[in-house]
């Protein structure tokens, strides 16, 4: 029988909950830095060796429309187990693969089973008390926000030191060491709806069409989504054009970055006393900032533009992750027995805003450079700070329209 938890989680349990968030997503991101290596290795085309990270990032785009949703009918520590002992089993796998399509196919699926990352927030949001969701939820996300930053530079290092499938193997071991903890520590969550697969996939119409803050949460995100996208997507090719510095570095800006990110739990913590939407507006005015504070590199020695794109690294990173945990906190209180479809609605829209950000940075970088980057970055970030403020206005009329009635 299904229970629902009734005592606060203990530091521990949310550390294990926000470890196993990491590296589960981090496995849609590792074959990036060593497809070089897999390419030699299998013989394979420069397209080829393309669609690995392309069919792992499908993957979990589908993993997010089509599984996530299942976490309101189904006991959501069932389907983390599941997931992860799949995501285990594939990317071992994946470390013994022989050819091209063998290794797409495992990709699609590990893409799908790394969403189990997605089922842990809302399993997170579920086990923290009243009052202590922002800050539970931002500790969670750290977790996962760490393992997208961290894992391309894991990946880069010891895929060079010992060979691509011995990376896939510690991915694998990884995965099956934080499934035992997540069985050992889980309790089992009660099912919140009775609808069908199917009703349950068509209600989430309704509830997009019924949430006017899920809309602006979810595209509001998205465009700040698309700010990070275009930064992470480009940033290698301004180093090594500009100051001729290699990947390497690109991944050390990566490690500035979640230093950015280690601070959401204070995010959290802020939603959780002064309202998430608040938040939401906070974070993305800081977005807006570090991302303007770029357009003074080129009056600036090469030195001290480094310093200010990881200044603003830290920058634009913290305030992201502060808008995603206010929105996750704001969305989740919409209607908690359908978080699992308000979660995957959220993270769609997220998912768009991060492949428009890889497209729209590399068409402004081939435009006009690092300034066209810059400027789309901002661009995007004014236009998230605005549905913030005009869902602020919005509540607002409503709420003086209530106490006039």
């Amino acid at each position: 029988m299904n229970t629902t938890p009734t005592t606060a989680p203990s530091g521990l349990v949310i550390l294990i909950l926000a470890m196993a968030a990491g590296l589960s997503v981090a496995s849609i991101y590792y074959a990036q830095p060593i497809l070089p290596l897999i390419g030699s290795d299998l013989q394979l085309s420069v397209s080829g060796m393309g669609l690995i990270p392309t069919l792992t990032q499908v993957g979990y785009a589908l993993g997010i429309l089509f599984l996530l949703p299942l976490g309101d009918r189904h006991d959501r520590r069932t389907l983390i187990l599941i997931k992860s002992s799949a995501l285990a089993l594939l990317l071992a796998l994946c470390s013994f693969s022989g050819g091209l399509n063998a290794l797409l196919a495992i990709s699609l699926l590990i893409g799908m089973m790394a969403t189990m990352a997605q089922d842990i927030v809302p399993a997170a949001a579920m086990l923290a008390p009243d009052g202590k969701q922002g800050k539970t939820v931002g500790t969670v996300m750290t977790g996962l926000l760490l393992g997208i930053l961290l894992s391309r530079t894991v990946s880069g290092l010891i895929g060079e030191a010992f060979g691509w499938r011995v990376m896939y193997q510690l991915a694998a071991a990884s995965i099956a060491f934080v499934g035992v903890l997540l069985w050992a520590v889980l309790p089992r969550f009660a099912a919140h709806s009775t609808l069908s697969y199917p009703a349950l996939m068509k209600s989430m119409a309704h509830l997009w069409m019924r949430y006017p803050e899920l809309r602006s949460a979810a595209l509001a995100q998205g465009c700040l989504s698309i700010a990070f996208s275009a930064f992470w997507s480009t940033l290698a090719l301004m180093l090594l054009e500009t100051h001729h510095l290699g990947s390497a570095v690109a991944g050390g800006f990566g490690i500035a970055g979640a230093a950015g990110a280690l601070a959401a739990p204070l995010a959290g913590a802020l939603a959780d006393r002064t309202g998430p939407a608040r938040v939401t507006q906070l974070g993305s005015g800081l977005v807006i900032i570090s991302f303007a504070l770029m357009f003074t590199l080129p009056l600036l020695s090469p030195h001290w533009q480094l310093v200010i794109i990881a200044i603003s690294a830290v920058g634009f990173d913290f305030g992201l992750q502060a808008s995603l945990v206010s929105h996750q906190t704001l969305v989740y209180s919409l209607e908690p027995a359908a978080r699992g479809r308000l979660n995957a609605l959220l993270f769609t829209v997220v998912f768009v805003g991060m492949a428009l950000g890889s497209v729209l940075g590399a068409q402004a970088w081939a435009l006009a450079g690092w300034s066209a980057v810059t400027g789309l970055a901002t661009l995007v970030a004014v236009i998230a700070l605005s549905i913030r403020l005009l869902d602020a206005a919005r509540v607002s009329r409503a709420a003086s329209l209530a106490r006039q009635s």
